[in-house]
């Protein structure tokens, strides 16, 4: 199964597996997973239950940020740059690419190019079972949000 993924899906399984991640079966799917809406309808399962990941960027450091949120929620910046110490501004296409080496729209909470300082919503803590991208528009898989803050390291925020 696993061998006839793309190359960025695979990169996020090998990344899982590398985690010690057995349960995460990355999964590409015909229906486009882009948007939290788009996945929730392609998986069946609700908006609140897809863990976007966006990337920003420090605006001092130029550092990159992972912000894992709920599909229904917007991310409060400030209470984000509370956390981390400096404001944040959102990421163009180039720079997301460029520091986790995924497209906007597949960006996994794992496999990135360099270690990201990660924010998880605390939102997420209310569902048995959540779903990540896995790399690119079309792959997801399953976690819940226990191996999310595990697989992550992510600090545990409320981002509304």
């Amino acid at each position: 199964m696993a061998e006839s993924l793309s190359r960025s899906a695979q990169r996020v399984q090998d990344a899982l597996a590398a985690l010690g991640f057995e349960m995460g079966q990355v999964v590409e799917l015909p229906a486009s997973t882009r948007t939290a809406a788009e996945a929730a309808a392609a998986i069946g399962c609700t908006v609140a239950q897809i863990a976007k990941s966006l990337i920003f960027r420090g605006v001092q450091s130029g550092e990159p940020v992972l912000v894992i949120a709920s599909g229904v929620n917007r991310v409060n910046e400030a209470r984000v740059a509370e956390h981390l110490g400096e404001p944040i501004a959102k990421a163009d296409a180039d720079y997301v690419r460029a520091q986790t080496g995924f497209v906007i729209g597949g960006v996994p909470p794992v496999g990135h190019d360099r270690p990201l300082r990660t924010f998880i919503d605390a939102d997420l803590r209310q569902y048995d079972e959540i779903w990540a991208a896995a790399g690119t528009p079309h792959a997801v898989f399953r976690l819940t949000p226990a191996d999310l803050e595990r697989l992550t390291g992510g600090e545990v925020i409320d981002l509304t």
